[in-house]
This record gives structure tokens, sequence and C-alpha cells, in this order.
């Protein structure tokens, strides 16, 4: 895996033996010596990954990182700060800056390659759904709770057959704010994988194959809620680099420098938490796209996509297809007796009234206002009639009740039933039948079903 890469520090010997190592793994390089330098390379080439050195004169790295993160055009490239610096409030200073990830100085080949891999790793799937959350017209922008959920405390399971270390680990976890405990601790009760964010696994001196209960974990259906964390012994690099291949999204060698361990749960949440964030948000979008956010319903674009769907499926297989146009009786009055308010209870009453009295196959839409359209699929028009007409007693056997009135409310609705016609028919005369089927029922006096064959 490849990627373009941002390095930047002051020291030119530095900035030419990092380009080297990169380059040699067909990385491509980009470079700046100081900190304007940074952010004007970073705009122009919108690299994939910021090595960051953290000590420079005038700008350093901290205040780099900072304005980076800042800016809508590069506040979503990862930054790894190269450091020197192993003060624990000095990395916690780079993370309330935006760092993604730390590097320590001197940096050694396996540490390098192993951070720019999780970098890649997780910048593809977060890029991913960037682009498909802009597509689904999401904001960009995160709430006050996105933030405080992106940066609340981990909840960490220690996995290592020597659970003294384990606790050690655990505790200094839970120093920092973090909820922490052992595989041994917790055994005595049920250990809930969905409550979890993270999963710290021993791998060197383990009577069992961590690299086999690594990829067991990733076989759970909460898996993709929870990261995995691999501690290792410098000699077993080769293991190491089988785990991050297994899933695993970070390692870290041992013997564990707490400090760091530290910095990498928080950031390694961080990562987990803002991908979670981004894939709701595509989620949610998705579903905004088709679904009427009043009722819950179908909106109206999903209906014409269903529609010109069974039509298809209609003339292909010569099967029928009907559908009944709904719309309530007399709703201007509610909203004008009762109030907007009641008026979008009413709709919300009818919505899961509608949804109780149509069968699974069926299609419920809101298609505007107090309008509603039910796809039948594979249904004649004896069917289609005996369903609207179902669908019309239920609304009327009950008046609806409302917090914000004190007397029930009676309502009624007309329908119109229309059944396709065949490959000659297009999908706006299909729908136009079944609006004159329904114009017929209110002018013959509401609160019953037509139909219109022509």
């Amino acid at each position: 895996m490849t990627a373009t890469v941002l390095v930047v520090d002051d020291i030119e010997p530095n900035r030419r033996l990092l380009q080297a190592k990169l380059e040699a793994k067909y990385y491509t390089v980009f470079l700046a010596d100081n900190g304007e330098g940074a952010i004007a390379s970073a705009l122009r080439h919108q690299p994939d990954i910021i090595l960051l050195d953290v000590m420079m004169p005038g700008m350093d790295g901290f205040e780099v990182c900072q304005r980076l993160k800042a800016m809508p055009e590069t506040q979503h490239i990862p930054i790894v700060m190269v450091t020197a610096l192993v003060n624990i409030e000095d990395r916690l200073k780079g993370l309330q800056a935006g760092a993604d990830d730390f590097l320590s100085k001197p940096v050694d080949d396996f540490g390098l390659f192993t951070r720019l891999d999780t970098q890649m790793r997780f910048n593809m799937v977060a890029n991913e759904l960037r682009v498909r959350g802009k597509q689904n017209a999401r904001v960009t922008q995160f709430s006050d709770y996105e933030k405080e959920l992106i940066e609340a405390p981990s909840n960490v399971l220690v996995i290592d057959q020597d659970n003294a270390e384990a606790r050690r680990v655990a505790e200094a976890l839970k120093a920092t704010g973090h909820r922490a405990q052992t595989w041994v601790d917790a055994s005595g009760g049920s250990i809930e994988f969905r409550d979890l964010d993270l999963v710290i696994v021993a791998l060197s001196n383990q009577k069992h194959d961590p690299l086999k209960l690594c990829a067991h974990l990733r076989t759970l259906k909460e898996a993709r809620d929870f990261s995995i964390m691999v501690t290792y012994d410098p000699r077993d690099q080769s293991r190491a680099l089988e785990a991050l291949r297994i899933g695993a999204a970070d390692l870290v060698s041992t013997p564990l420098e707490i400090a760091e361990l530290q910095v990498r749960v928080r950031t390694q949440t961080r990562r987990q938490r803002y991908i979670d964030v981004l894939r709701h948000r595509v989620d949610r979008g998705m579903e905004l796209s088709v679904i009427d956010p009043l009722t819950g319903l179908f909106n109206r674009r999903h209906m014409l996509e269903k529609m010109q769907s069974w039509m298809h499926r209609a003339r292909a297989g010569s099967k029928p297809l009907s559908v009944v146009a709904f719309d309530i009786d007399h709703f201007k009055s509610i909203n004008d007796q009762f109030g907007h308010g009641a008026g979008d209870d009413v709709l919300q009453a009818f919505s899961d009234r509608l949804r109780m009295n149509i069968r699974p196959k069926d299609i419920a839409c809101r298609i505007g206002g107090e309008e509603f359209l039910v796809i039948m699929p594979e249904t004649e028009m004896n069917l289609a009639l005996a369903g609207a007409e179902r669908i019309r007693e239920a609304i009327a056997s009950e008046p609806f009740t409302n917090e914000r009135t004190s007397n029930p409310i009676d309502v009624t609705v007309s329908a119109g039933v229309a059944t396709h016609q065949g490959e000659a028919e297009v999908l706006a005369d299909f729908l136009h039948r079944a609006d004159q089927a329904l114009y017929r029922a209110k002018q013959n006096g509401r609160n019953r079903i037509e139909n219109r064959a022509a």
C-alpha cells in the first residue's frame, strides 16, 4: 500500500533520510523545511499523510498541526508527529493540537512503515465515508454531541497471559480516565464485546496463539465496533506484521512505555469513533434520502424509483401491479381547528395505522402533505380494492387521540385504485389514473374507495 507523504523537518539530513526510505518503498514524497512551507504544501498537494517534526524554529509542529486541523481543506489529512519528546504532557499537547499518531526519534523502518500502513488503512475508510457523506449532502462539521462522543473515554479489554502485566496496563489506562479490565478479571462475568472500544492483545510469550485469537475476534459480529491493538516483542516483528494483516489496527512494542500506550489508546479510540460518526452520518444520510422524516414512510423519491422497478417486473413477468392513492379528508380543517402540531400528530398516527394494515410486500409512501400512496406488487384490481377498503375501515373505525386536544379527532380517508395496464403505459399515466380515481372518491362524498380502469 503506497501513498503521498509530506515530510516536514527543518533539518535537511532528516528530511532526506525519510525521503530516501519512503521513495525506496514507492511512496511519493513532498518536502517542507518550516511551518509556513508545510501549510502551503499541504494545501497545494493534498498529501495522504503528513510526517511532522515537532521541534522547529518559528512555528513549531504543534502550531502547524493546529492550523492544518483548523482548515477544511486539510483537516482530514492524518498527521504523524515525529518527536524526541517522551513526556506524556507533550504528547497530549500534540493530541490536543489534532495529531493522529506519534513516531519517536530516531525513527526505525519498522515503526515508520507500520505507522504509515495503519494510517493509510484508516484514511482509505475515512475518505470513502467522507465522499459518500458528501453525496448524501451531509454537513462536514461535527456537532457538539459528535465531538463529545469522539473524545469520550475508551472501554478497553486487556488480554495477556501474564495477568499482573495486564492489570498494570489496565490500571494505567484507568489513571487517564478510560474503563479497562483484564481477560482474567472479566472471565468471572460475561464480556459484552459490543460495549468495547478497544481490545489489547499481547502477542509474545503466550501459551495460546494470539494471532488465532485476533482472527477469531475479527469474525465476531461486534468486531466492527472495536479496534484491536497488539503489543509485541521487537523480535516478533514478522508475527506483528501478520497481526496487521489479520486486522489489528495498531502495534506497540514491549517493554511497554506506559506514557506511549496511554497516548496510543486515546489516539486509536478517537480514530475509531471518528469512523463510527462518519459511518452513522452516511447511514443516516442514505436513510433520509428515501424516508419521510415525519412519518417514517418512504418518500416520493423512493416511491418513483420503486414504481419504475415494479412496472419493469410486471412487464417482464406478465404479473399485475396496483397502486392506491390516499388523501386524508378535510385535513386543512384539522390544522385550522387544532393547530399544525396536532395535524402532524394525525399524520404520524395515520401512517402507523397504514403500516399495520398493509401486507409485508406492500410499499407505503408519503408523497406530500396529507397524500399517501401504497404500491401493491403482484396484485390485481379486486385484491387492491379489498386492501384499500381494509385501510379505509381501519382509519375510520376509531378516532385519533391527541395529547394536544381534549377530544379525539375523527379522521377519514378517500382512496383511488389503479392497476397497471401493461407495456404501453408509462409511469406518469399510471399515477394519473390513480389520482383521477381519488378525485372521483372525493367528488362522490369522501371516505370511500374508487377505481378508474382507463
